[in-house]
């Protein structure tokens, strides 16, 4: 078992550019203190420069990472594609394990709209670096979870919909910020 009662879990899932980093940005805007970050980008990508690949090395760090700040008594956003078939084995123990509150949600963005997003993102050396063949690539509809444990949120939910609906599920909007 893994953090406390206390404790909050949002998992985060969806295709590139569908707003995952920024709703979990906001979340922790909104909340404050007390309110980790997992990131797969930072931890795949930065930490330990790995390709996204089934049996990679962040899958484990990802799950670790949770665990470890639920346990130090933080809230945690876990947030990345985190693809089914390679991620969904490590997520449902994560949320079997917590004995928090645990929401999963599921960004559903078309293919289309993920693309006009993605053009709008303002670093111009990742647009250079990540084409439209690539995210034609990555992209995966509706890649679900098992077992009906995600909220669908679609593409027409705004950001500030969208951080305000989870701070109500999970109960993070009555709970104060920490002091760590």
């Amino acid at each position: 078992m893994v953090g406390t009662e206390e404790t909050r879990l949002v998992v985060l899932r969806g295709n590139s550019a569908s707003g995952k980093s920024s709703v979990a940005a906001g979340l922790r805007e909104r909340f404050g203190r007390g309110l980790a970050l997992v990131g797969q980008d930072n931890l795949r990508r930065i930490v330990l420069r790995e390709r996204d690949r089934p049996g990679a090395a962040n899958i484990g760090l990802i799950g670790l990472t949770a665990r470890y700040a639920l346990d130090a008594g933080y809230h945690v956003v876990v947030e990345g594609i985190l693809y089914a078939d390679r991620y969904g084995e490590m997520l449902r123990d994560l949320v079997r394990d917590h004995r928090g509150i645990t929401r999963c949600y599921y960004l559903d963005i078309p293919l289309t709209e993920t693309l006009a997003r993605h053009a709008t993102k303002p670093d111009l050396e990742y647009l250079a670096r990540v084409t439209e063949r690539e995210l034609r690539d990555w992209y995966r509809g509706r890649d679900l979870l098992p077992g009906g444990i995600e909220t669908v949120i679609g593409a027409d939910s705004t950001l500030a919909e969208t951080v305000d609906r989870i701070t109500l599920d999970t109960g993070l909007a009555r709970l104060p910020a920490m002091e760590h």
